[in-house]
């Protein structure tokens, strides 16, 4: 079995798949790109991928949420891990020596009272957490330090300079398993999916009412601007219930009918809430 995820190995992706997969048999395959990644779990050239969609500090992912109406893959499985930035940099070097911070931004944006705290500190895009790892052990300069997780400290033969530099101390990100096989997890209680909505008065407030009617959770809702649309927006939902369950089923036949666009992303068994 191989479980693809985005970045190399010590990126926090590389943490969700031993959630997920941690007790069985499968090797793992780091990708530099979601594009490259997807593909290859719609043409069965991996089995399962492991993506972020969600965190708690920074929202939606959006570039992974986008990508997925484009491939006939879905969601089966869900994880959530905490989010735990540490300083990493080459042994020897010392927190008062340290002049420029690697990682990628999203990391960066979710640790600013560090570069408050230091201003000598300069921030630097990088493309991967685990890779800015990698970058500034090959450099060997005092002066860098990088931005990830502890796993990549270990795993790159670093030093931690400072754990835990997040701002928000319950920093967690959700992750998706999607795959192309044809599994429906029987304890599935949750459904993502995107709908696009009739651009009239009312549209939103009756596509939500249709949940409402059934009872049914919605426990999440984002807007996202459509592509090669102008001010147009589709919309990201997730709630609580199961396609078997004949309330969900009458929902989202009724929602067929009420929108536009309707794409089922998945349903699986929702991840426990953890710190």
């Amino acid at each position: 079995m191989i479980i693809g995820y985005q970045g190399v190995s010590g990126a926090f992706s590389e943490t969700a798949v031993r959630n997920l997969f941690g007790d069985k048999e499968y090797e793992d395959r780091g990708y530099s790109d979601f594009i490259s990644l997807l593909g290859d779990v719609e043409n069965g050239v991996v089995d399962y991928a492991v993506i972020p969609v969600e965190n708690t500090t920074t929202g939606i992912i959006a570039r992974t949420y986008d990508h997925l109406q484009s491939y006939r893959i879905h969601a089966v499985g869900e994880t959530v891990v905490p989010i735990r930035e540490c300083l990493i940099a080459n042994p020897g070097s010392k927190i008062e020596d340290i002049r420029e911070v690697y990682s990628h931004p999203e990391a960066l944006s979710q640790c600013q009272e560090l570069f408050k705290e230091y201003p000598n500190m300069t921030p630097h895009a990088h493309e991967d957490t685990a890779l800015s790892v990698s970058y500034i052990r090959d450099t060997k300069d005092p002066t860098k330090a990088a931005l990830a997780s502890e796993l990549a400290a270990e795993t790159y033969g670093m030093e931690i300079l400072l754990p835990n530099v997040q701002d928000n101390n319950v920093n967690m990100t959700r992750f998706l398993c999607v795959t192309a096989r044809d599994e429906r997890p029987k304890d599935a209680n949750k459904i993502s999916l995107r709908m696009v909505t009739s651009h009239t008065p009312g549209a939103l407030f009756n596509a939500l009412g249709i949940f409402a009617s059934k009872n049914i959770n919605v426990l999440k809702l984002e807007s996202r601007p459509i592509f090669g649309r102008v001010f147009e927006y589709c919309f990201y939902l997730d709630f609580a219930g199961n396609l078997k369950d004949p309330d969900v089923a009458e929902a989202l036949r009724r929602l067929e009918y009420d929108c536009t666009e309707l794409n089922i992303f998945g349903n699986y068994k929702a991840a426990e809430e953890y710190m």
